[in-house]
């Protein structure tokens, strides 16, 4: 299409042969019926099996391909920053995200939201995935407030404009709704169908539950002290300190004032470890202070764009 696009349809894909040429298929049929410019962006993370064989008989497609498997946020990084669209659309690459939903996604966008989430209201998926998927609600609830029931899709459709400064590293994809809320735009949700999966494996492992967690801390910490990791480390540090101060304190007063032997005893160690540690975490607040601008960008290589028109 010779038009710059208005939508861009971005979705990550590894090892989904058997659903990566009817998802396209469908999408390309859906959009089609928006009656404007759009582009279809398939990112490739590292397939092993014939993922990109499928693709490569999709047309029009863009195909990026990463040159080693750097996970979904990088891939969804790779797939955002290549689209030009003012609108864009993610989804995941597995066949369960349904394309006729976009209109419905896009209408609510028109009300003046920034992004509209979809919201899988009956999930098919495993009961032990949506026993976790359960427990991870709770515990975002309290450490990041997604602001959205369902966090685990990437079926979405955001504002361009949304993602400047953006980077996505690690299973932050999982976290993009907290962090767009806390940055002030509006989100919002639409019920959407939730298909079982008909062709290949998930790739949800208890791996990502680790790496989610850790990602999940991570956002609490920039979202409480990223402009002030000193507060926190800091605070702590002096809590410590202070804690030392008073141990040493009271161990000279029993040894001066009433001849309180020290030499046998463990406590002058205690103080002295306390005041330490104390002295350790300020320096690591302020170290932290100084290097919370630099750039933590997504880790990623891209080994090759095919355009196929």
């Amino acid at each position: 299409m010779s038009d710059k696009p208005y939508y861009s349809v971005v979705v990550p894909m590894y090892n989904e042969a058997g659903n990566a040429a009817s998802l396209f298929k469908e999408l390309h049929a859906e959009m089609k019926k928006l009656k404007k410019p759009f582009e279809i962006i398939f990112v490739d993370d590292a397939s092993t099996d014939e993922t990109v064989n499928e693709l490569k008989a999709c047309k029009p497609l863009t195909i990026i391909q990463l040159r080693q498997n750097a996970g979904q946020s990088a891939a969804m990084d790779a797939g955002i920053k290549h689209a030009v669209g003012t609108v864009l659309i993610t989804m995941d690459g597995d066949g369960q995200d349904d394309p006729s939903y976009i209109p419905a996604l896009l209408a609510e966008m028109k009300k003046g939201y920034d992004v509209v989430c979809a919201w899988r209201h009956h999930r098919k998926d495993s009961l032990g995935k949506r026993f976790i998927s359960s427990g991870w609600k709770y515990l975002r609830a309290m450490l990041v407030d997604d602001v959205v029931h369902d966090a685990g899709t990437q079926f979405r459709v955001y504002k361009r404009s949304v993602f400047e400064g953006v980077d996505l590293f690690g299973e932050l994809h999982r976290f993009i709704p907290a962090l767009l809320n806390w940055r002030g735009y509006s989100i919002t949700e639409v019920k959407v169908n939730h298909r079982p999966r008909i062709h290949g494996i998930t790739k949800y492992s208890w791996t990502k539950v680790f790496k989610g967690f850790s990602d999940m801390i991570y956002m609490w910490f920039w979202h409480k002290y990223s402009a002030r990791p000193v507060h926190l480390f800091g605070t702590a540090g002096l809590i410590s300190t202070g804690i030392g101060f008073f141990l040493l304190a009271i161990l000279a007063y029993v040894r001066l004032l009433h001849g309180y032997y020290l030499s046998d005893k463990i406590w002058p160690l205690v103080g002295f470890f306390f005041v330490m540690i104390g002295i350790q975490m300020f320096m690591t607040g302020v170290l932290a202070a100084n290097l919370v601008r630099m750039d933590s960008a997504a880790k990623y290589y891209v080994d090759d764009i095919v355009y196929q028109s």
